[in-house]
C-alpha cells in the first residue's frame, strides 16, 4: 500500500501494518470526538511515526497513486475533522 503523508513524501507500507495503525487511528478519532487537543496532537505524531518506522520511502520523484492519504505533523483538530471519513483516516 502506498501512504502519503501531506507535507512530506510517500511510503510503501505493507498490508499487514494496517491492524497497528488502525488501533492508533481509532484512539486519535476518539480523541477528536471528545476533543481533547493534547492528545489528539500525541496520537496523530504516534501515528505518522509509525507509518514512517513501518514504511519504506519512495524516491521524491516517484509518484505512484496514494491508497492512503494522512495530514501533516502540523494539522489541526479541524483539518483531520475535514479528511476524516466514515471509518478514521485509516479504513478497515
Amino acid at each position: 500500500m502506498i501512504v502519503r503523508i501531506m507535507g512530506e513524501g510517500q511510503v510503501k507500507l505493507a498490508d499487514s501494518h494496517v491492524v497497528e495503525l488502525n488501533e492508533l487511528d481509532d484512539v486519535l478519532l476518539k480523541e477528536m470526538e471528545s476533543g481533547d487537543g493534547p492528545g489528539f496532537r500525541t496520537t496523530l505524531h504516534a501515528l505518522l511515526d509509525k507509518v514512517r518506522e513501518l514504511g519504506t520511502p519512495l524516491p521524491d520523484d516517484s509518484l505512484e497513486p496514494s491508497e492512503l492519504i494522512l495530514p501533516a505533523p502540523d494539522a489541526t483538530l479541524e483539518d483531520v475533522r475535514a479528511m476524516l471519513g466514515d471509518g478514521g483516516l485509516i479504513p478497515n
